[in-house]
């Protein structure tokens, strides 16, 4: 298995659509990139703690690459806006890639600059994966939503 770490906004959209993809075998809500041990939901949401609210995944490569992982990321946010998706802003929504090894950095900066738009999404080294509270876990799909 390998492992994954996209930040696009609200992380319960993105954990719905990256779980319905053949060959992600497991998907995590969570933060990244910040400078606080541990946070919780509330405070990253005081948008001073650096993180970004991501999904974690696990795939297994045989099924799925990489580069369609990242080809859904692009398609599910909107990469130009700023420390923003839709009416969600702060730095914690910010357009991230957060890469595992060499080969993905490479990966996805050749995708960013395939983008005809101006991309401002950030592609940085993994940091430590928090998981966030349990109640954020797969929420949209125990609740049968299918969008926030």
């Amino acid at each position: 298995m390998q492992k994954a770490c996209f930040g696009a906004g609200c992380f319960w959209h993105v954990e719905l659509e990256f779980s319905k993809i053949k060959g992600v075998t497991k998907t995590l809500v969570g933060y990244m990139g910040g400078k606080l041990k541990d946070p919780s939901y509330e405070a990253v949401c005081t948008d001073r703690t650096g993180h970004a609210e991501v999904v974690y995944l696990e795939y297994d490569e045989n099924l799925v690459s990489y580069e369609k992982l990242l080809d859904v990321f692009w398609k599910i946010h909107d990469p130009t806006t700023l420390n923003r998706q839709g009416p969600d802003f702060g730095t914690q929504y910010r357009s991230a890639i957060f890469c595992y090894t060499d080969e993905q950095k490479e990966q996805a900066l050749k995708s960013k600059n395939k983008l005809n738009k101006k991309a401002v999404t950030e592609i940085v080294p993994a940091q430590t994966f928090y998981k966030a509270e349990d109640y954020h876990q797969q929420y949209l799909k125990k609740r049968g939503m299918y969008t926030c």
